[in-house]
């Protein structure tokens, strides 16, 4: 049935009439199959060469996205190296401060020596604010978990309860992230 259905649709050669004619159909009947061999042969080749294009384009676009992600690290990489520099020469000011004071130490006397120190306090805050580093402010601003962490509560004082009477430990804000919490001493209120 399906025979005749492709026999319908291929139209029929003179080599195929002349043998339907001499009465050799099975002629006719290898000639179909032979062409129809072909075609899926040609058919196959087409897929197989389809496949290997799609094969090569998935790998190059693979290659591609790996290079991409390790530009990218690189990147990434440089970029972090070259604030931690920029960190790092500010600080060696600071340290050359240290080291010039370290130098006359012995020729210094204790208001020189005072006055060396709280030069090198001052500049060193002044490079962590430059780089986003705040002090957490304590003494009498209200307790917060964010930013304090209570180590003592002092019981019988004249402030409010839940108010900070004495800082032990600085904390710092790097932006709006809480970098070290200020360790500090609550108010209960007086009792």
């Amino acid at each position: 049935m399906e025979e005749s259905r492709e026999r319908q649709e291929q139209p029929v050669t003179d080599a195929e009439q002349a043998a339907v004619n001499a009465g050799q159909p099975e002629v006719i009947v290898e000639n179909a199959m032979a062409a129809r061999i072909a075609e899926l042969e040609a058919q196959l080749e087409q897929a197989r060469r389809e496949a290997a294009e799609n094969w090569n384009k998935y790998l190059r676009e693979r290659a591609d996205m790996e290079n991409y992600r390790k530009r990218q690290d690189r990147v990434v990489t440089d970029r972090v190296q070259q604030q931690k520099k920029a960190l790092l020469h500010k600080l060696l000011g600071v340290i050359d401060d240290v080291e010039r004071g370290l130098v006359y130490l012995d020729t210094l006397d204790r208001q020189g020596l005072q006055q060396a120190l709280r030069m090198v306090h001052w500049r060193m805050n002044e490079v962590m604010h430059s780089e986003g580093l705040n002090p957490v402010p304590t003494v009498g601003e209200p307790f917060n978990p964010y930013v304090h962490e209570a180590i003592e509560a002092i019981e019988n004082s004249d402030k409010p309860e839940g108010t900070i009477v004495e800082e032990v430990r600085k904390g710092y804000t790097l932006g709006d992230e809480t970098l070290r919490p200020a360790q500090v001493k609550v108010s209960m209120g007086s009792k």
